[in-house]
């Protein structure tokens, strides 16, 4: 049946068919990365925080140190910022926002392709539905003047394959960027909690400890 169907679509279904596969690793390749961060567990960094507040900056740093989400790692690059001299607090927090911004980009990753492909898709679709439809209108004129209607007929379903099949890609890539840049999204806003939680919190006395400790 496959066959049949890349047959009968021509090049635009064999370029769908490219677009499909590019689609799936990419999104096997995303389901595998933010499994492998563990996104989903966020209450070391409360573990954190209090430690930090307790003036403990070694035991913070190691809640975060066994874990491997953006939030993570952001938020014990905070903490070493927070316990480096020389730095003021504008400055501190520039460095932060800025290797914040570096992970999240990092979690988007891969992710304008899959928009890109969910876009093209159903554009390649109409494609190949528009150059079948010529095909089935030229076979058409060349039957002359007692065309057969079946000929149109059959014609015209078989262009509006690629149609249906650009269709059948883009909504599933679509729903698939869309509930990663959620989690992207859920990341972050974790993430910006996190660092207004710490610099409200009195931390002057807890950076001497870290600078002591490092």
């Amino acid at each position: 049946m496959l066959t049949e169907w890349l047959r009968l679509g021509g090049p635009a279904m064999w370029a769908l068919l490219l677009l499909s596969v590019a689609a799936t690793t990419l999104i096997i390749v995303k389901l595998w990365e933010f499994y492998e961060l563990r996104l989903h567990r966020q209450g070391y960094a409360a573990r954190s925080l209090d430690a930090w507040q307790r003036r403990q900056p070694e035991q913070a740093l190691a809640v975060l140190a066994a874990e491997s989400s953006p939030l993570a790692s952001v938020l014990g690059y905070a903490l070493r910022t927070l316990g480096e001299s020389g730095l003021d607090e504008v400055q501190q927090r520039e460095r932060i926002a800025q290797f914040a911004q570096a992970r999240l980009e990092a979690m988007r990753s891969f992710l304008r392709p899959l928009e890109l492909i969910a876009q093209l898709a159903p554009l390649l679709g109409l494609l190949g539905t528009v150059l079948g439809m010529i095909d089935a209108f030229q076979a058409l004129q060349a039957a002359g003047a007692q065309p057969d209607p079946g000929l149109l007929s059959g014609g015209i379903w078989q262009a509006l394959l690629t149609t249906a099949a650009g269709l059948v890609i883009a909504i599933p890539v679509m729903a698939a960027h869309v509930g990663f840049e959620r989690v992207v999204e859920r990341q972050q806003l974790a993430i910006e909690a996190a660092l207004t939680a710490l610099f409200t919190t009195p931390t002057a006395s807890a950076a001497a400890s870290a600078r002591h400790a490092a």
